[in-house]
């Protein structure tokens, strides 16, 4: 059974969410406050977040920064494209502004539990020319391997598990500390450098782009 976080802090809606998700046969948790969903997810780790922008104590923007290796789909009344874009390129997988179709809804819910299942039972992951094989813990341009160090593969194993994402330099330390405990904030610069410089000589492309003042993503063309 999928895990769902509702974190909304209006109760009319967290209900009725709760009803239409409990009713999809999901197990839901519900969270009122931007630091109550931080002791939420300290806690049982949910598949998917449904996660309000305008919170008590912490906001959404604040809370999403800390939502780490689980899909969020905003779901708020900020309707402003520049804050959309803005939330999207912070780590958010979908936005839906309200008022909103329930069936919509659960629709984009489904959307994103179907491809994060994909990506963790994926063998290889691949983004144009780059193959990433999770068996192997290799990487290949075509034919010719690349060889990574272990944090350099567990930082573009990350990126191209969400290609579409904005990695956070927060998000990055904390999804590869699994992997590769040795990266730390003033060393993960370093680290994508020389990531950055192996891709290139290996494909004459620039495969991954620093979004200013946020963090990384792969880059398309």
């Amino acid at each position: 059974m999928k895990h769902i976080l509702i974190i909304e802090d209006d109760v009319t809606i967290g209900n009725m969410l709760e009803e239409a998700l409990t009713k999809e046969g999901y197990q839901v948790s519900r969270a009122y406050s931007g630091t109550e969903a931080v002791l939420v997810m300290s806690g049982a780790r949910p598949d998917l977040v449904l996660l309000d922008l305008m919170l008590p104590g912490q906001s959404g923007e604040e809370i999403l920064a800390q939502l780490t290796g689980v899909p969020v789909i905003v779901v708020s009344a900020k309707a402003d494209v520049d804050n959309k874009v803005a939330v999207l390129l912070g780590g958010a997988a979908d936005y839906v502004t309200k008022p909103f179709h329930i069936k919509e809804l659960l629709a984009r819910i489904t959307i994103q539990l179907r491809r994060a299942e994909t990506v963790l039972t994926a063998p290889a992951l691949t983004f144009e020319d780059l193959t990433l094989h999770t068996d192997m813990h290799t990487v290949s341009a075509g034919q010719a391997e690349i060889k990574l160090t272990r944090t350099e593969y567990a930082i573009l194993k990350l990126l191209m598990q969400n290609p579409a994402q904005v990695i956070t330099k927060s998000q990055l330390l904390d999804r590869i500390s699994e992997d590769t405990p040795d990266c730390t904030e003033s060393s993960l610069k370093t680290h994508i450098s020389h990531l950055r410089a192996k891709l290139r000589g290996a494909t004459q492309k620039e495969y991954i782009e620093a979004v200013w003042g946020i963090g990384f993503k792969m880059r398309e063309g």
